[in-house]
């Protein structure tokens, strides 16, 4: 048997599953690819009928809704928690339980309403019904901005006897880390934050989305898109600065989007470098990143597992409490207290920051 997984067609860029209900292609127009990555990274793109990409097994499709079936290590009430850190939070509403997002797939914006429904994970769209294969897109989505394809019970075995993830990890068991897809997005947010507080971060988040972002309106409430690369490159400095950003910070986010939008810098490229350490270089290449936004970026939009930001505020002042330590911690110290965390600096991280969620002084953006 094959340890191939995917079966890549040569003559319309395609790749597909061996089960794909599809015409077989003939046998000298095949390349085998082990994984839907690989064979996206050689140009291929994934089939629409038998979604490659993200399979059956993983979620059902109901047609005027799609299902998802988490892992047993997940707990939507904590994801809900977190998200709901900032009522000023602009690109997504948090309800009676559900999630409200505007998302754009294909070119078209759809907004989806997320809720938990006996262990399934229920997403229904307030937009008309999209079509099946941007049905799967959604689905995948969904799926990645939880983070459910990693794998929580090696992190839960080594926190269980770690002196600072112990009680954080028992309290929060089933978080995920949120992920935000979009790169523009997550460098932007990195630099808004920036030596500010929390408070004043959601500030000038909400004012540069409803300033620049797409708008749409469903039962007489507004729902709002990241600006895009685009928008943000035909803008000037004093047209952000107007928001109350700060002229360096308008500049760097003016020359990101424009890096962006010429294509010098793209998500797909940083995650072909030959290691995540290389991709973080090339970020704090980037006028207005520097370690902290790229190990910030690191790990909410590249999945890093070793995204690691040590200097941090929150993160020392979470350490600092989980410790009972008299003074925040150095970055040395957290050096020193997570050496057990191998493979898990961003899972630890990221359960750190959501312990300051419930009132205790956050003082990074997490």
């Amino acid at each position: 048997m094959r340890a191939n997984k995917f079966i890549g067609v040569k003559t319309t860029g395609i790749y597909c599953l061996p089960s794909c209900p599809a015409r077989a292609p003939l046998p000298q127009n095949i390349v085998y690819f082990k994984t839907a990555s690989q064979a996206e990274d050689n140009g291929f793109r994934p089939c629409k009928r038998c979604f490659p990409d993200f399979p059956y097994g993983k979620w059902v499709d109901e047609g005027a809704s799609v299902l998802l079936m988490p892992p047993k290590e997940f707990d939507f009430s904590q994801c809900l928690k977190f998200l709901t850190r900032s009522q000023l939070e602009p690109c997504h509403v948090v309800e009676n339980n559900s999630i409200y997002k505007l998302e754009r797939f294909e070119g078209i914006p759809i907004l989806l309403k997320i809720q938990r429904y006996k262990k399934y994970i229920y997403i229904d769209f307030l937009t008309p019904r999209p079509k099946k294969y941007i049905r799967a897109m959604i689905a995948k989505y969904v799926w990645n901005w939880f983070d459910l394809d990693t794998d929580l019970r090696p992190f839960y075995r080594m926190a269980r006897d770690d002196p600072v993830l112990k009680n954080v990890t028992q309290d929060l068991y089933g978080l995920r880390i949120l992920t935000i897809s979009d790169l523009f997005e997550a460098v932007c947010w990195a630099i808004i934050g920036q030596q500010i507080n929390l408070a004043f971060a959601y500030t000038l988040k909400k004012r540069f989305v409803e300033s620049f972002g797409e708008k749409f309106t469903f039962d007489k409430k507004h729902y709002y898109l990241f600006p895009t690369p685009q928008v943000i490159s035909r803008k000037t400095i004093t047209d952000i600065k107007r928001l109350q950003f700060t002229g360096k910070k308008s500049e760097y986010i003016i020359e990101l989007a424009q890096k962006m939008n010429n294509g010098e810098l793209t998500k797909k490229r940083l995650l072909q470098h030959d290691g995540l350490e290389s991709a973080r270089k090339e970020l704090m290449s980037l006028h207005g990143v520097g370690k902290w936004t790229a190990d910030y970026v690191s790990l909410r939009c590249l999945k890093d597992p070793t995204a690691f930001p040590v200097a941090d505020v929150g993160l020392q002042n979470a350490v600092k409490l989980q410790l009972g330590l008299s003074k925040k911690p150095t970055s040395e110290d957290i050096n020193r207290y997570s050496a057990g965390w191998q493979n898990w600096q961003a899972y630890a991280t990221f359960y750190l920051w959501a312990s300051l969620v419930n009132g205790l002084l956050p003082e990074s953006i997490f």
